[in-house]
């Protein structure tokens, strides 16, 4: 029997239902509708992971996600990564409309789903009226005869359907029932909680015709990374929308929080940003054969918009402050001596969001991490830039969703890397022709190669 979240929202959507039918009757557009021609079964096939990227202001769990909701602008971002979009068109508990669809289809050309509470087939053949090409079916809310009328009715509008199952006895149904995706929700929506452990133990038990989605909880490179062997694709939402940068927060989950460093050409930060990476890394430090001036910083960084971080070591405070704000630096990474003290002081005079990074040289153990306003940390052989890397068995068993991880990280060795669960990599010279000229074909390649799940 459904219970509280679930049984509220689905008794306000047929009242919602009603409503509509009234205000919008099925005769008034139903000889509008037009079979879809984005075919959803088959944007979620291929050797890569497929990503419903989704466009949700807000959700009952955490009320209003994003603020600023404009679909337009999120789907002129999710085009550019996603195999298909989803929209939230409930309104009451969702804050979404229908009016959302047509906005994302003109913009993006990947199949649209309508992600919404579907009880009658009035909504679906609205969903398709409203360019929708694929709608949620949710086995927690449907009895399979309920499904069989609904999936007959997307499928007559060369609909998809995304068959959604949350425990082990819907997932019996949906085999049942020729479900073509089934998406795992690892959110138990009679009360809300979150449990990753859903995907892991019910998708063995579909079969290979079976496309699997994973929905719910997705929020780190290394969770898809690990349940990619388990799912064939994912449905992210909530961890998207709460970011102000979209385009970084999508990478951050489908390539990792990465940074190409020692950046001294406009060329190089654009190939880099095209290639994927969220932050570029331009160095200060006088005896690197990378180190750039304001000015030479500044072309950089007209060129692409990567998030910057200036690299310093053993600098005056002064200078520091000094080059965080002429050049709006998202954050400051010393690779020298800096101690608490002079940690502590910079932090006082840094405006609040410009973050503190700090490298530590790892040799035979692992440095401590116990530094106070450290954001994040780059763990590196030697004084950086030497292109040699530590014993990266060392990372074992450690925290490290505020660690990137450096030292001669290429496409050779970045799955590896990838895979220590550091949130992040730190490329430099393994990704050059010479000191300070970066190549981009060698750029592309450690991208496509971390995007290679």
């Amino acid at each position: 029997m459904m219970q509280t979240v679930l049984a509220k929202i689905v008794a306000d959507k047929a009242i919602w239902v009603e409503a509509r039918k009234q205000q919008q009757p099925l005769a008034s557009f139903q000889n509008e509708v037009q079979p879809s021609t984005r075919h959803f079964y088959d944007a979620l096939q291929g050797a890569r992971t497929a990503f419903i990227l989704e466009c949700k202001k807000a959700s009952p769990s955490k009320g209003v996600i994003c603020d600023d909701f404009d679909p337009a602008r999120i789907a002129a971002i999710y085009k550019h990564y996603a195999s298909a979009i989803s929209v939230l068109t409930d309104e009451k508990y969702f804050q979404g409309s229908f009016d959302f669809l047509p906005i994302v289809s003109q913009i993006a050309p990947q199949p649209i789903l309508c992600k919404d509470f579907i009880i009658d087939p009035y909504q679906i053949y609205l969903a398709r009226y409203y360019q929708a090409d694929a709608c949620l079916l949710m086995l927690s809310v449907l009895d399979d005869e309920q499904y069989r009328q609904l999936a007959a009715v997307a499928h007559s509008l060369k609909m998809g359907v995304l068959t959604e199952v949350s425990n082990e006895e819907e997932l019996e149904r949906a085999i049942a029932l020729g479900a073509k995706v089934v998406g795992i929700n690892n959110r138990d929506l009679r009360d809300l909680s979150i449990d990753l452990n859903r995907t892991r133990e019910i998708a063995p038990k579909l079969g290979h015709n079976v496309t699997v989605i994973s929905e719910s909880g997705i929020n780190t490179y290394a969770q898809v990374r690990e349940l990619s062997h388990f799912a064939d694709g994912f449905l992210i939402g909530s961890a998207l929308m709460a970011h102000d940068d979209l385009h970084a927060a999508v990478r951050r989950v489908l390539l990792g929080e990465n940074k190409v460093c020692g950046l001294t050409r406009g060329q190089d930060a654009k190939a880099a940003y095209d290639a994927g990476a969220i932050y570029g890394g331009l160095i200060f430090v006088a005896t690197s054969p990378r180190c750039v001036n304001v000015e030479q910083a500044q072309e950089v960084m007209a060129a692409a918009p990567l998030q910057y971080v200036g690299v310093f070591r053993n600098h005056d405070i002064a200078d520091v402050l000094d080059k965080a704000k002429v050049l709006s630096l998202v954050a400051v990474q010393l690779h020298g001596n800096e101690d608490q003290l002079y940690i502590d002081t910079l932090r006082e005079a840094l405006p609040a969001h410009v973050a503190i990074w700090k490298a530590l040289s790892v040799g035979e153990t692992l440095p401590a991490r116990e530094l106070q306003h450290v954001d994040k940390y780059v763990l590196d052989n030697g004084q950086g830039g030497s292109g040699q890397r530590f014993d990266w068995s060392l990372l074992n068993g450690q925290s490290l969703g505020n660690v990137l991880l450096a030292g001669g990280l290429g496409a050779d060795n970045c799955v590896e890397a990838a895979q220590t669960g550091c949130a992040g990599l730190d490329f430099n010279s393994a990704v050059e022709s010479q000191p300070g000229i970066k190549d981009a074909r060698l750029l592309a390649s450690v991208f496509q190669t971390l995007r290679a799940y």
